[in-house]
């Protein structure tokens, strides 16, 4: 009997601070603050660096199936 209670109540304890991390994670919103905080200046700086083309200077033609950008 103990050798089974035993590994039930390990795998209890870490289903129980699993739960309770995520809990936490969501109460707090902390994924959304990492996204915000962490990924996006990151890709912000990453996509304002790209050249791109002004679309105003471009000349409009209608006769033409492609557009590149």
């Amino acid at each position: 009997m103990k050798s089974v209670l035993k590994p039930l109540l390990i795998l209890f304890g870490i289903l129980s601070g699993l739960y309770i991390v995520l809990f936490v994670v969501f109460f707090f919103d902390l994924d959304g603050k990492a996204l915000f905080y962490g990924v996006e200046p990151f890709l912000k700086n990453h996509y304002d660096r790209m050249k791109r083309k002004d679309p105003l200077d471009m000349e409009y033609r209608t006769d033409t199936e492609k557009y590149e950008y």
